[in-house]
């Protein structure tokens, strides 16, 4: 039996005006596959508007903690959290896959605990908060949850292009430039959607997504980077979610204390 929606609400300390929006945030596709003939709708929507409030957020939390660092140091900062395996990890710390409502088939699949569905469910979380209780109490809660990574220290590769470290890795170790493949590509013209994947000397090492082709590569390349270095600590796009590593919280999430 899943836990209640409303539960997930005080894990935030959100209260819902309308818990309509909270429940349809929760509604994966495949369960709509299997009730084509309900009135329920499934998460889709508000995945595209959440992905824009998320960016906006994320964007000028790293602006302003970050003040020294130039545009490049934070388009990276921003890939790494804002991509299906940022979000992912986002979304373990708040057991969100337990509170997805799947069909039979998916749930046999094990999607619920699918980094990418993890990832598109966060966006439509944030999404009915901010629809419900503006955007104030959005970024309220993104920066609560996104806490540990907007402060994170993160490696060399923030201060370089993911790409361009790549390759220069790969020069290292003596072996030909990474390629990038489209795997996928989904959405209307005005929001699409890219699945990359990355490889080297033959072997995909990494696979992102974005709104568009060059921040999907970045989001690879990131994701290469870390396997290559033996700490691959975001997982891919289509890992499961990691785990919370504790008991779910029945209080508000709250930033993790910074070393």
């Amino acid at each position: 039996m899943l836990p209640p929606p409303g539960e997930l609400a005080a894990r935030l300390g959100v209260t819902f005006q309308d818990p309509r929006l909270l429940e349809q945030a929760l509604i994966h596709s495949s369960y709509i596959n299997e009730h084509p003939h309900g009135e329920i709708v499934a998460n889709e929507r508000l995945e595209f508007l959440g992905d824009a409030v998320l960016s906006l957020v994320i964007s000028e939390a790293l602006w302003r903690a970050h003040p020294d660092e130039p545009e490049g140091a934070l388009t990276t900062r921003r890939a790494a959290i804002v991509s299906s395996a940022g979000l992912a990890r986002i979304g373990a710390r708040i057991d969100l896959g337990s509170y997805l409502v799947v069909g039979q088939g998916a749930e046999r699949a094990g999607e619920r605990r699918r980094g990418s569905v993890i990832a598109s469910t966060l966006e439509a979380l944030v999404a009915a908060v901010y629809l419900d209780q503006g955007l104030a109490v959005a970024r309220d809660v993104i920066l609560r949850l996104a806490g540990p990574d907007l402060d994170a220290a993160l490696p060399s590769l923030t201060f370089k292009a993911p790409k361009s470290l790549l390759q220069e890795r790969c020069y290292a170790r003596g072996e030909r430039p990474p390629t990038y493949r489209v795997v996928a590509v989904s959405g209307p013209d005005h929001a699409r959607h890219y699945v990359v994947e990355v490889l080297i000397a033959g072997r995909p090492l990494g696979r992102g997504e974005g709104p568009n082709r060059r921040e999907a590569e970045t989001s690879a390349a990131i994701l290469a980077l870390r396997a290559l270095d033996g700490t691959p600590d975001v997982p891919s796009v289509d890992a499961p979610a990691p785990d919370a590593g504790s008991a779910p919280a029945t209080g508000p999430v709250s930033p993790e204390p910074s070393a």
